[in-house]
């Protein structure tokens, strides 16, 4: 479950007018909800449609790739269609890359840049990984230097800050080498509660990886734990309500029940 906490980029799709940062895809709502709701292989092949619809686009390329990552979520197997995620991400920075310079690029070169660099820390690539996480955290900040008022970039920059702050000596040695800088796990979990509030499509996301973060806190934190719990139990509760057939969340809640 705490493998998760690297897993939730999918976030909102923009377009490149004057300084504002736009959400437009309803299509792209639909099938997140989709994923939300535990329908992986319906959500698939949703999102693989609309990739075939327009091959320039990264967005569903993206989201093809985190409907897998949910899936083996579910499945509690970190294995699961690995080579396959691989491949739809690099073909999603490809697209990304290619696009024209703005926020919008660069806004879905983080999203694809951050699920890669989850992955490789998943399978051990820790110098790949803090490549491309470095990479992320500079593409959404050039992001909301265009526009503050991107609330979902905050996520990928909230997971930035944790992670790094309660990364392994390893990885923070890593790190360092490669110029990430340190991080800050309150200033962290402060970003992802600021998009479970008031995030657009990062909403379901932030909410699910800030429990998550909450518990590991708690596991750190004897004084505050019961506390810590009692707020993850709550949110992962609430996503469990709307989305009652996503197995992810149900077993988070059967696990914190024990």
């Amino acid at each position: 479950m705490i493998r998760l906490l690297a897993a939730a980029m999918l976030l909102a799709q923009s377009a490149d007018t004057g300084s504002r940062f736009r959400v437009e895809r309803p299509d792209l709502r639909a099938g997140l909800d989709t994923v939300y709701a535990g329908d992986f292989t319906v959500a698939i092949r949703y999102f693989a449609e609309l990739s075939a619809r327009d091959t320039a686009d990264p967005a569903p390329v993206i989201f093809h790739a985190g409907a897998y990552i949910w899936w083996a979520a579910a499945r509690d197997s970190d294995e699961f269609e690995a080579d396959r995620i691989d491949s739809l991400l690099d073909a999603a920075i490809i697209q990304a890359r290619a696009q024209v310079p703005g926020v919008t690029r660069d806004f879905w070169l983080a999203a694809a840049l951050g699920y890669r660099a989850r992955e490789r820390e998943l399978h051990g690539h820790a110098w790949g990984a803090a490549k491309d996480a470095k990479a992320m955290r500079d593409a959404y900040r050039r992001v909301l230097a265009a526009d503050s008022s991107c609330t979902d970039c905050w996520l990928g920059l909230g997971l930035y800050s944790y992670g790094l702050a309660r990364a392994s000596i390893l990885a923070k040695i890593v790190a360092k080498l490669i110029g990430l800088g340190g991080g800050n796990a309150s200033e962290g979990i402060a970003m992802m509660q600021r998009v479970a509030a008031g995030g657009d499509l990062a909403r379901v996301e932030a909410t699910w990886v800030l429990a998550a973060a909450l518990v590991r806190e708690a596991e750190r934190d004897d004084e505050r734990s019961a506390s810590l719990r009692a707020e993850a139990i709550t949110l992962v509760d609430g996503l469990a309500r709307r989305y009652p057939a996503n197995p992810v969340f149900q077993r988070f809640l059967r696990t914190m029940s024990e």
